[in-house]
């Protein structure tokens, strides 16, 4: 927000210069980003008036003018400007004037005519950044007076970056309120007083959405002028913050808006049907805002309408269709208050933010329309002119916000802030802040004020407290802690450790946004009920992820747009599921792998990575906890069917999912090659074993082979767990080598090789017992797979 320097002295003047002002604010939390001069530096430029305006004899585009510039003779000025004319209220630069640029006025001919000084446009004297012609001033201006002081132009415009917590500054009030309050002194606000009423005339309001819109005035002026010239000290006041002048009409709210923070909309009132409703929009409904861009409204906009239809986006935008134009005679004033929470996000979803809307999203004054309705008024009949209506209010009290009562402890002011404040400068800065104070023996009950929206808790009356003191007044100590040594425990492993492990595997760490596209969320995750955000950064990021996925597959791509062909991606965070109407956070990692096994290289030949390239890198995962794991064959919905599997502990409780992505996935989102991801409960990944010693056999080992028949549907897994289920202790290593399908083999069957390590603790395994304790095993093969020595 941008703010003239001089207009708010006018409120509170304290004796400190410019820097110090913008040093105090910033210190306090309104962080000023720049300070410019309200004009460039000129001089010798005063007011003139034109009185006669004759064709150069020699020069089609040039006048020799007359100016009065109150120095008893006219002067003669030659000037091109196309709005020259008898009458006319110009600045004029006199000869030795010094104008931006250091561009100095000497006496000159032009075209052999003689001129003795320049008539200026805005942009000449540094005043806008174009003009089209002279600047025009108003018939009433003093001529001969200097411009500067006429203008005013001794000031500073300061651009001060509030945070959204403090919409309270959003006006010259609120920032005077601050200055007043971080020097000590009085201020005095706008006075207000109320219009008299020439008719009874008012239209009526109805407010369908009473929590959206608790309160809404309205008043009808009939009888203005719309061809009434706004003053010239509003249209620079409105320039110096940034708002062009447009009308009488329209520059009088945007005045209200910029010196009290209370946004206000004039309507045609020849123009609406029947009475003022404020209501959702209707399904089909659109309208054609200010700008002239036409929206498609739906069921989530609340908007001002007639009984025909829609007038304005509340809070946002008005409509043109009854927009106060050079033929309005009547009009209808608005004055409402918009819910925060109603108005957050909605001027964005049309691609809009306005001043209206950046006030209404923080939070406006609940208690401030009646005296905003009135200063408007005010302005609007001192300057067009106009009969004046009464105000038609309706508001629902229960769903207007309440400032609730905190209690402010003296020793938690200590305890917080580590020094003590004497009594009366917290009753003093609290009042200044315009809050209601009571003292207890332990502290203050204190009620804010309804501008202040950030005042809910005792630390939030602490901060003000440390703010208005003065950070810098707080000492500097060193903090005393006294802290006890957390134990560390052998059964968690610490996840930085699984992180150095993928790296060393060549995957790299993203960090990704939990918000998501919703067509990619419910792409790789139907099963999910989406978690919808209420308030969006964008429409692509939308819902709540309830998978990793999102966002790596979406890096991914990112990545081989940018000719990045192999691709090892994890990482590490929180999902959203939505269990029975709450939100539950739960810890994954995920990672994803996509292209060749190995950078390209002549020792070894390209091949693309595949399902049990990703097995492989998470069974490295489970080898850091010691944990044994299965998988088992399953389905998901993103997964290829033929290509996932569950990560299960022995017990059966499910730690993960990994698989490749589906070739109708794959498709959709535009990849070109397989990819395979894999996603783990990180907690359950991190729940380590702790490893038992168990001490060497001094005696040797064997080894045999046994090749065996199994039908297609036997997996690895069935076979080394029946192979364990022979609770042959000598049976010290399982380990299957080779896999064989063809010639030979029964159809539906195949062949697999297993190599089996043989121990014994206490003596050397004899013949027999090896022999015995194979047939055991191969018994216990044939009982429970049904499988059988190969041939």
């Amino acid at each position: 927000m941008q703010i003239s320097e001089a207009w708010i002295r006018e409120y509170v003047n304290p004796s400190v210069s410019t820097g110090e002002l913008v040093a105090q604010l910033t210190m306090a939390g309104l962080e000023v980003d720049s300070v410019e001069p309200a004009g460039a530096i000129f001089s010798g430029v005063v007011i003139g008036e034109v009185l006669s305006a004759q064709q150069h004899p020699d020069a089609d585009r040039l006048k020799v003018c007359m100016v009065n510039v109150g120095q008893g003779e006219p002067l003669q000025i030659v000037c091109g400007a196309s709005n020259v004319r008898p009458g006319l209220k110009i600045p004029a630069a006199l000869v030795g004037a010094l104008l931006p640029g250091d561009f100095k006025i000497k006496p000159s001919k032009l075209r052999g005519v003689e001129s003795s000084g320049m008539l200026c446009s805005e942009k000449e004297l540094g005043i806008a950044a174009d003009a089209s012609g002279l600047m025009e001033l108003r018939p009433d201006a003093p001529v001969g007076a200097d411009i500067r002081e006429y203008l005013n132009l001794n000031d500073s415009i300061i651009e001060i970056d509030l945070t959204p917590n403090r919409a309270d500054c959003l006006s010259v009030e609120g920032i005077a309120r601050e200055v007043a309050l971080l020097n000590g002194m009085d201020w005095k606000s706008t006075q207000v007083k109320e219009t008299e009423i020439n008719h009874q005339d008012t239209l009526s309001i109805s407010i369908e959405e009473k929590a959206a819109c608790p309160r809404y005035l309205g008043r009808l002026i009939k009888g203005v002028n719309p061809k009434a010239e706004t003053p010239a000290w509003m249209q620079e006041r409105l320039r110096r913050s940034g708002i062009r002048s447009l009308s009488a009409v329209v520059d009088a709210t945007n005045y209200v808006l910029m010196e009290l923070g209370q946004p206000l909309h004039a309507f045609d009132a020849d123009k609406l049907v029947g009475g003022i409703t404020v209501r959702m929009a209707r399904s089909g409904e659109s309208l054609e805002l200010l700008n002239g861009h036409t929206i498609t409204l739906d069921a989530e906009a609340l908007v001002i309408a007639d009984d025909k239809q829609p007038l304005a986006l509340a809070g946002v935008m008005g409509g043109s269709g009854s927009a106060v134009s050079d033929s309005t005679q009547a009009i209808f004033l608005e004055c409402a208050f918009f819910s925060p929470r109603a108005i957050a996000g909605k001027a964005r979803r049309f691609g809009l933010h306005t001043d209206s809307s950046h006030r209404f999203e923080r939070g406006v004054d609940a208690t401030l329309q009646h005296r905003a309705i009135e200063r408007a008024t005010q302005l609007i009949v001192d300057i067009a002119g106009g009969s004046v209506g009464p105000i038609n209010e309706v508001k629902h009290d229960p769903e207007l916000p309440q400032r609730p009562v905190v209690l402010l402890r003296r020793e938690r002011i200590k305890k917080m802030l580590g020094i003590s404040l004497p009594d009366q400068q917290v009753h003093d800065i609290f009042v200044r802040l315009g809050m209601c104070i009571e003292q207890h023996p332990e502290g203050w009950s204190i009620a804010p004020p309804g501008f202040r929206f950030d005042m809910a808790i005792e630390a939030d009356l602490i901060e003000e407290l440390a703010r208005v003191h003065g950070y810098n007044n707080i000492p500097n100590n060193s903090l005393l802690m006294r802290t006890e040594l957390g134990k560390a425990t052998e059964t968690e492993l610490d996840i930085d450790r699984v992180k150095n492990l993928l790296v060393d595997r060549g995957y790299q760490e993203v960090i990704t946004y939990s918000f998501v596209d919703e067509d990619i969320q419910q792409a790789v995750a139907a099963e999910d009920v989406p978690i919808k955000i209420t308030n969006p950064i964008s429409s692509d990021l939308s819902v709540m992820r309830s998978t990793l996925w999102c966002g790596l597959l979406k890096t991914a791509l990112h990545n081989l747009n940018r000719q990045q062909t192999r691709i090892r991606l994890f990482e590490t965070g929180l999902r959203f599921l939505n269990v029975g109407g709450q939100i539950k956070q739960q810890k994954m990692l995920s990672g994803l792998i996509l292209g060749s096994l190995y950078p390209e290289q002549w020792g070894e030949k390209l091949r693309k990575v595949d399902f049990f390239d990703l097995k492989a890198d998470v069974q490295a995962l489970f080898s850091l906890v010691g944990r044994n794991i299965q998988y088992i064959s399953a389905i998901h919905p993103a997964l290829h069917p033929g290509q996932t599997a569950h990560i299960l502990s022995l017990t059966g409780e499910k730690i993960g999912v990994l698989g490749m992505l589906h070739p109708s996935l794959e498709k959709q989102l535009g990849f070109e090659s397989q990819v395979f991801l894999f996603e783990i409960d990180q907690d359950l990944l991190l729940n380590k074993e702790i490893p038992q010693f168990r001490p060497l056999s001094k005696y040797p080992s064997v080894s045999r082979d046994l090749a065996l028949i199994v039908k297609e549907t036997v997996s690895a897994d069935d076979i080394i767990a029946s192979i364990k289920s022979s609770n042959e202790p000598t049976v010290q290593d399982i380990v299957l080598f080779d896999l064989y399908r063809g010639k030979g083999i029964e159809e539906n069957c195949k062949s697999v090789a297993v190599s089996i390590t043989l121990q014994n603790f206490s003596q050397t395994l004899t013949d027999s017992e090896i022999d015995a304790t194979f047939n055991k095993i191969l018994q216990t093969l044939t009982n429970t797979i049904g499988a059988k020595l190969r041939d």
